[in-house]
């Protein structure tokens, strides 16, 4: 899954990127996207590992994209923005140092991504508008896209954001395409001083986001010193390490996207997989051969396996079930997929 970190110039998003991912942002590079990969935590994978000693640990990874820095004037957004349309989520990086004001930097992000998705989305129904002038084959399919896209011209002209209202299957279909950011999760990240309160800015957090306050520059340097240095310093300098792993579930949370497992000799791995994924999902995951020869999926749960120690007394409890394509995959399922 890809996540987007954006911001404006000077907010901390590569500060951000670094942490997470732990690859350095090339300089040079300050006017691309640069991508890196996080590891999703996962505290299960041990315990399995003592159950199978297995030959190989493979954990899920986040995709993480740190764009280049907006400018607070809107000039150049939108093709900035262009480069990360694909992401799932986006991560909203705002400066709360300094003298910076994070809510109003925040507000006006907003705005930039609205007129993003606004410019997409009116010139579509300009287009669609001449389009059913004329008569072609299509042209019932093209008054039902124009039904469907223009009301949310209108919510975005009024500063909504479709992420907060139902859309229709019609609506739904029309707006695939474009991967428009008003409808994508958002995560924000206040960064602070060293020596500001996070509950002071937590608090102002706008109704119905989530998100942290913390110093980034901070934590980056804190992780890269070892465990007796790090317990050191803070205990002189009187702070907190904030859990980097712990920000990266809340990221997945955001998103959607929890974990399910596959477990053997040879290889105990994690997987991604959104909420509500079936079975079927969770085997073309795996690999796209599973889903089309799909028959069944054998479930135990990480809890029951780590409790009771071995897939045998798995079976001797009657714990291991039999599942169809259509079974909703839960938090810490552990799947063998059974195909043609």
């Amino acid at each position: 899954m890809k996540i987007g970190i954006v911001g404006y110039q000077g907010s901390g998003k590569s500060t951000l990127f670094e942490w997470l991912t732990g690859e350095q942002p090339d300089p040079s590079k300050s006017h691309e996207t640069q991508t890196a990969m996080a590891t999703v935590p996962e505290e299960r994978v041990q315990p399995l590992c003592d159950i199978y000693n297995p030959k190989k640990v493979t954990r899920a990874a986040l995709e993480v994209v740190d764009t280049p820095g907006l400018s607070r004037s809107h000039e150049g957004s939108a093709a900035k923005l262009s480069k990360i349309r694909e992401a799932s989520c986006l991560i909203v990086v705002a400066a709360a140092h300094s003298g910076s004001n994070a809510l109003a930097d925040l507000s006006n992000f907003d705005d930039d991504l609205l007129i993003a998705d606004l410019d997409i989305v009116s010139g579509r129904v300009e287009r669609l508008r001449e389009q059913v002038k004329k008569p072609r084959p299509d042209r019932e399919d093209l008054q039902k896209e124009l039904a469907a896209l223009e009301p949310l011209v209108g919510v975005l002209e009024g500063g909504g954001q479709l992420r907060d209202i139902e859309l229709t299957p019609e609506q739904l279909k029309a707006t695939r395409s474009f991967q428009l950011f008003s409808e994508k999760p958002r995560f924000v990240v206040f960064n602070i001083a060293d020596d500001q309160s996070p509950a002071e800015f937590k608090s102002k957090m706008p109704d119905g986001v989530q998100g942290v306050a913390v110093s980034l520059l901070l934590q980056l340097e804190l992780s890269q010193l070892d465990d007796g240095e790090r317990a050191a310093f803070c205990e002189e300098m009187g702070v907190e390490v904030y859990d980097r792993d712990t920000l990266i579930r809340n990221i997945m949370d955001v998103s959607g996207q929890m974990l399910f497992f596959t477990a053997g000799e040879k290889e105990v791995r994690t997987w991604m997989i959104r909420k509500g994924g079936t079975a079927v999902e969770a085997a073309g995951g795996i690999h796209t051969d599973l889903a089309k020869g799909f028959i069944r999926a054998e479930v135990m749960t990480c809890a029951d396996l780590i409790r009771l120690g071995s897939e045998r007394e798995i079976k001797a409890n009657n714990l291991m079930r039999q599942e169809h394509k259509e079974y909703v995959i839960q938090d810490g399922d552990i799947l063998l997929i059974r195909h043609n």
